[in-house]
């Protein structure tokens, strides 16, 4: 698993793109976490799914509002993870009001999040191996700082956690 101090895996996460512009095409991208990542103050929070209750309702409201607290605080982007499809991920960023606050990168085949070794395995709810409720504080590549949630929990991946991390880094 993933621990304080390691650069992050390599790998490509996919975005969907809703106007054309800065050379990305209408549509799904994919982009190399290593090039996102570059001289960059990143904030990532990840979590099972699209649409989802805790998700939609608690996780990414959360970021959305302090989206320029944390940007006052040094981040530079703040990304939300999830194992869903990016086209599922354009409509849920729609839904959520995200758009210049919250990038929503799909992790279609958990690439990432086996990758990291944060998974969840939701299989007997048919929902198939999903990110863990997680979020780091990411610096050039290197993870500062890493909060993952017990089973069924949101105690720790939330934004104003990851906003007093800011703060102190």
């Amino acid at each position: 698993m993933i621990q304080v101090g390691d650069k992050l895996p390599a790998g490509n996460l996919q975005e969907f793109i809703e106007v054309e512009g800065a050379g990305c095409s209408l549509g799904p991208n994919s982009f190399p976490i290593e090039q996102l990542t570059a001289g960059k103050t990143v904030a990532i929070f990840g979590l099972p799914g699209a649409f989802t209750p805790t998700c939609s309702a608690k996780h990414v409201p959360g970021y959305v509002a302090k989206a320029d607290e944390l940007k006052a605080a040094g981040v530079d982007e703040i990304w939300c993870v999830s194992v869903n499809d990016a086209f599922v991920m354009g409509a849920w960023a729609r839904d959520q009001h995200t758009a210049g606050k919250v990038r929503m990168l799909a992790d279609g085949s958990a690439d990432f999040a086996k990758a990291t070794g944060l998974t969840l395995d939701l299989t007997a709810r048919g929902m198939g191996v999903r990110a863990n409720r997680f979020s780091m504080l990411v610096k050039d590549g290197v993870v500062k700082t890493l909060n993952i949630e017990g089973p069924g929990k949101f105690e720790v991946s939330d934004a104003d956690t990851m906003l007093a991390q800011a703060k102190s880094a």
